[in-house]
């Protein structure tokens, strides 16, 4: 898997740019009420992860809170590929901040693991691991269960941010 060099940007220029691209009232780095959210713990939190229907090298994600409490948890998920080095990159860059999660909702991002399947430099791997924030340990799927095929092939892997909705990450990934 092809690992990117990440960009040393002075805090408050990433914070500038995360608020003025995120999606209000979903994303943010700061704010009375979300100031007050505490990060969600893991347990209360269900993950899901599953093939986009006709698009294998596309896995949609989603975590739901099951606490009885909003929270919070960070703007991206973390994904993971099996023994490979490297995490899936945001799309778009930055993704830094949290994402509110209300009690009983969900949120959804999807997952382009290669962009084109016959490349020579694929990387295969058995499984990915999905975390809603990066002190996660997260939930591990395998090829099978997510239907990527035996194998997930992967290179220069990207995620979208949490979306409030299946189709807002479908978009976000360019799949509509």
């Amino acid at each position: 898997m092809r690992v990117r060099a990440a960009l040393a940007v002075p805090a408050p220029a990433a914070v500038a740019v995360l608020l003025l691209t995120a999606q209000p009232g979903h994303a943010t780095t700061a704010g009375r009420d979300h100031a007050r959210t505490v990060r969600c713990a893991e347990p209360p939190l269900a993950l899901r992860a599953k093939a986009v229907p006709g698009h294998p090298t596309v896995v949609r994600t989603s975590v739901t809170n099951r606490g009885a409490r909003a929270c919070v948890v960070d703007l991206v998920p973390t994904v993971t590929f099996g023994n490979l080095d490297g995490a899936a990159l945001p799309v778009p860059a930055g993704g830094t901040g949290t994402y509110r999660l209300a009690a009983g909702r969900s949120a959804y991002a999807d997952v382009r693991t290669i962009a084109d399947p016959a490349d020579p430099q694929a990387r295969r791997t058995d499984d990915l691991t999905v975390a809603a924030s990066a002190a996660h340990r997260g939930r591990s799927f395998t090829a099978g269960r997510l239907g990527t095929g035996k194998q997930v092939l992967v290179w220069e892997p990207v995620t979208t941010w949490w979306q409030p909705t299946a189709a807002a990450a479908d978009r976000a990934i360019g799949l509509s």
